[in-house]
């Protein structure tokens, strides 16, 4: 029975090479059609006439806290806090505590997940207890549904250990997703090592601790055959050693976070060292974000991911080198790309689709990315007419840290639709 028809919305999905005007009519939990010849009688219409339908986006790398810090963000929070940007997936990190490294965590994802306002998938710990010494039971996570390994939030700095896991991933045909930063080159690094860090003193973070690791990993994967995602790049060297990579014929893709592509780390210095502006990896020069940009554009970065990471008013309140690292991003990310990268021309929309949706669904092999007939009603309404002035205490996260409190952006999502059911609704 139908539920829903969305009428003179322009829907953008570029896996159908779609772009303009249409009506979707959704029953139950699927799209029924693209412009139907017919409409039931039942069905609700819901006239979106001048906003933009997306395949609903999915976030790859968000950190949901649950289990074990549910004061900054659990599932249901964060799954609200996605619908409320977009999102009607989420893909949530290891790094809890305990870390989801075995199967009995993996399915303890998937049932706190049947309440969540999105869809919610797990990724597995690549390392016991996220130790980096000795694998996690890596096939029998995959059995009961993960869908990528990563020990996201530490890197993986024994190379036996990388290499047996590409390996797996070979095997499993899984992904293993990498948090690129050398232990040693970084360690007590607070900002880039740059101009910023000279100036103040303060402990830098060299770009050759990222591109080190990659360069290695890049070489693993030759040996391996395995499958690789590089998380949250940001220097304009990475973007070079995957480009070179992919044209070498690995399998090898990687994501880039929006604050890296519109903060640099002159923002660090003119925020006054505001802590909401400490992330790791750290904020880069003008020249890495303008790589980035042109990754974006050529095809080489494949996705941008949020690498949402709550953090409680006490963690982040403290003097810029006490501070925890990592900002939320679920609720701003689709206003920054369409702020900052759409409405200025360095990607159009339909490419914007493929980073944030298309292209992380196709990384991970999870049903979404596409509004085809027959598909879940996972649906994204956006209306690119308004201005919104970013409030982190219209959040739906639990944590508020966020370096854009007070940016005005342009455009709103207005609607969120999960297997044909309204999620989101702006008021």
């Amino acid at each position: 029975m139908a539920k829903y028809l969305l009428k003179n919305g322009h829907l953008v999905d570029p896996i159908q090479k779609i772009d303009e005007v249409c009506d979707i009519l959704i029953s139950d939990d699927y799209v029924d059609a693209i412009n139907p010849e017919s409409v039931p009688d039942d069905a609700e219409i819901i006239d979106v006439s001048g906003k933009f339908i997306f395949p609903g986006l999915v976030d790859m790398h968000t950190h949901a806290r649950e289990p074990g810090e549910e004061y900054r963000e659990d599932i249901e929070s964060a799954s609200y806090a996605a619908a409320a940007g977009g999102y009607t997936t989420i893909v949530t990190m290891a790094n809890t505590k305990p870390p989801i490294d075995t199967a009995d965590r993996i399915t303890f994802i998937y049932e706190r997940a049947m309440t969540a306002h999105t869809r919610v998938y797990p990724v597995g710990a690549v390392s016991k207890n996220l130790t980096g010494e000795q694998l996690s039971e890596l096939a029998d996570m995959a059995q009961s549904g993960a869908v990528a390994f990563s020990d996201d939030g530490y890197p993986i700095a024994n190379p036996e250990l990388m290499r047996n896991a590409l390996t797996y991933s070979a095997q499993l045909n899984l992904p293993i997703l990498v948090h690129e930063i050398d232990p040693a080159l970084s360690a007590n690094g607070q900002i880039n090592e740059g101009k910023v860090s000279s100036l103040t003193g303060m402990k830098g973070i060299p770009a050759a601790a990222e591109t080190s690791m990659v360069a290695r990993d890049i070489d693993l994967l030759k040996l391996t055959g395995g499958k690789l995602h590089i998380q949250h790049i940001s220097t304009s060297d990475s973007v070079e050693l995957i480009r070179k990579a992919k044209s070498d014929g690995l399998a090898i893709t990687c994501e880039v976070t929006p604050h890296h592509l519109v903060l640099t780390e002159d923002d660090v210095l003119e925020s006054g060292f505001d802590s909401n502006f400490k992330m790791m990896p750290p904020l880069r020069t003008s020249d890495d974000v303008e790589a980035l940009r042109k990754g974006l554009a050529d095809g080489t970065i494949d996705a941008i991911a949020t690498d949402h990471a709550p953090h409680a008013v006490h963690e982040k309140d403290n003097p810029f080198d006490m501070a925890n690292f990592g900002i939320i991003g679920l609720e701003t990310a689709l206003l920054l790309v369409w702020t900052k990268l759409v409405s200025t021309g360095i990607i159009d929309k339909s490419r914007m689709v493929e980073l944030m949706s298309v292209n992380p669904a196709k990384i991970l092999d999870i049903p979404a990315g596409t509004l085809k007939s027959g598909e879940y009603a996972d649906i994204t309404v956006f209306d690119p007419e308004s201005e919104w002035t970013v409030n982190p205490n219209d959040f739906k996260s639990k944590s508020k840290n966020t370096p854009f409190a007070n940016w005005k952006t342009l455009g709103k999502v207005i609607m969120t639709i999960v297997s044909g059911d309204i999620v989101f609704k702006l008021r």
